[in-house]
């Protein structure tokens, strides 16, 4: 297979293990911290979210870059690239979930749960930016979709907490 093919497979993996996990670890995380759970169990199910998710995350996309390579070569040859893509999906969305979790080691949860929507929708940002600069597109197009669009998440896992917390779970 052509040599591109697998640069817009890693650069695709990374993007989406970049986005997925700010949104869904800030959108579970806020949407718990708003249910008034305590800050060790915010914390906790932070840790396991990210942990699992990374490992589901990245046999997800190293099943599915093999499924495809097949589709495209014919053939059930493997390629090391598949695993290469299953490798960068893991470590874009643990080191990603970090950013929201983090704050939560630090602050009181009122207090993280702002900082951690406000720091997951920033790097959603610079996401878009990096995005946009390597693959030559609009910055301010990339930038506002990538934060619109993964804000969007943030602010349904936040509702659901509340109205959850509203209702007596």
């Amino acid at each position: 297979m052509p040599k591109e093919i697998y640069s817009v497979s890693y650069f695709r993996n990374f993007i989406f293990g970049v986005e997925d996990s700010l949104v869904s670890t800030v959108g579970l995380l806020s949407g718990i911290a708003i249910a008034n759970v305590p800050r060790e169990t915010i914390f906790m199910t932070g840790v396991v979210l990210i942990f699992t998710e990374a490992f589901s995350m990245a046999a997800g996309t190293f099943l599915s870059e093999y499924s495809a390579a097949e589709y495209v070569s014919g053939s059930d040859k493997g390629s090391k690239n598949n695993f290469i893509a299953g490798i960068i999906m893991f470590f874009s969305y643990f080191i990603s979930g970090l950013i929201p979790l983090s704050s939560y080691l630090f602050w009181p949860v009122n207090i993280a749960l702002k900082i951690s929507i406000i720091s997951s929708i920033a790097t959603l940002l610079i996401l878009g930016i990096t995005g946009a600069k390597i693959s030559r597109t609009s910055v301010i197009k990339n930038s506002l979709r990538m934060a619109i669009v993964g804000g969007t998440a943030i602010a349904i896992g936040s509702l659901a907490g509340t109205i959850l917390s509203k209702m007596g779970f």
